[in-house]
């Protein structure tokens, strides 16, 4: 996911889905100081308080179309401009209620609920509480000093819970932005490790094979003039062991849902360094046959699982040959019901369709899995 999807994310489950509709609704409480200064028109107080009310309306729809359609990556509730534009709006907004008191009377405090939610979309939390009591308390007590208006004890009320409402808004979408960000975060370094995984396993799988297969290509080359079947023998290997590659690549690539033996040594090679037991593994496993290789891969897979699961081992070791594979460990040894666990059976069932045999030993110290192909 891209920082872009993540802010249009942001923008649909944020402000941006209100819209400027959403604060446009709650001017209708600016009707009543605009019907004082209609009714004053005849007169310049009522003019100039109906144009303060509109350029106050003007300023706060503004501030919720900044918030709606910013673009900074900083995604969280609110308005991304400087500092003292910030501390300008609100001073505007001030302003403009204040020539709307003295123009047109008390219906004009009704002003200060909106000048609270402003200050929460463009203040941190402490600032913009400092500033929406200060509003609140302000304009209460105009309406006890002022003569000829009534005392509001709910503008404190109103105002205040207008503030702790958007407050808490704000405080929910960032809340929601910042658990987005961390489950983005959090994809994105499981990416990173899955892509580092399969490289590791990818260069296991094909190192040494891609190696092989040019040393014998450049030998069957030499050996064309010099020896035609022995060169033919190279590059009868160089064909099997192409295809072999080339398999084990295709499985890989399909996510691992079949075993490829050089895979499960590169995953045994990560289990064993996870569990801090020494690994003493193959580098490759060219020299088994193809017929084999899925069965040596089971045999791999359960045995490195015991030893990591059950012996307490300091090391762990595996050897192949085109007709056995032997996982020894220097644990404490076999563990009572280990030998009939479902992952034995298993791989005793899939040996014996494949004419082998599966023999376990005890060692001193550890324990020893193998699988041999008469």
């Amino acid at each position: 996911m891209t920082h872009g999807s993540t802010e249009e994310t942001a923008l649909r489950t944020g402000p941006g889905r209100w819209g400027i509709a959403f604060a446009g609704v709650w001017l209708l409480y600016l009707l009543a100081p605009l019907q004082a200064g209609w009714d004053h028109r005849g007169q310049l107080s009522g003019w100039v308080g109906m144009a303060a009310v509109l350029l106050f309306a003007g300023v706060y729809l503004a501030v919720f179309a900044r918030l709606r359609r910013r673009r900074a990556p900083d995604t969280r509730f609110r308005v991304p401009t400087s500092v003292p534009l910030r501390w300008g709006i609100l001073g505007t907004l001030v302003a403009l209620a204040v020539v709307g008191c003295l123009a047109v009377g008390q219906q004009a405090t009704a002003c200060a609920v909106y000048i609270a939610v402003v200050a929460v979309i463009c203040l941190p939390s402490v600032q913009a509480w400092t500033v929406s009591a200060t509003v609140a308390l302000g304009t209460y007590a105009a309406t006890l000093l002022v003569p000829g208006w009534q005392a509001d004890r709910g503008i404190v009320f109103g105002t205040l819970v207008a503030t702790l409402a958007i407050w808490g808004i704000s405080r929910a979408i960032n809340g929601n932005l910042e658990v987005l960000a961390v489950r983005e975060e959090n994809a994105r370094l499981a990416l990173a490790e899955e892509r580092n995984r399969f490289a590791r396993d990818l260069h296991d799988i094909l190192g040494h094979s891609l190696t092989v297969i040019t040393v014998k290509a450049e030998l069957a080359n030499r050996l064309v003039d010099i020896d035609l079947a022995r060169a033919k023998a190279e590059l009868g290997d160089l064909e099997r062991l192409s295809r072999d590659a080339l398999a084990d690549v295709r499985r890989a690539v399909e996510g691992y849902r079949e075993l490829t033996l050089p895979g499960e040594i590169a995953r045994a090679r990560t289990a064993l360094a996870a569990a801090e037991i020494e690994a003493d593994l193959p580098n490759s496993a060219d020299e088994v046959p193809t017929d084999r290789r899925e069965l040596f891969a089971w045999a791999v897979r359960e045995g490195v699982t015991n030893v990591i699961r059950h012996s307490s081992a300091r090391r762990c070791s595996v050897r192949l040959s085109p007709a056995a594979v032997e996982i020894r460990d220097d644990g404490i040894g076999p563990v009572p019901g280990m030998a009939g666990g479902h992952g034995l059976v298993g791989l005793r069932e899939r040996a014996a369709a494949a004419g082998a045999t599966v023999i376990t030993e005890a060692a001193r110290p550890g324990f020893a899995l193998k699988v041999v192909v008469p």
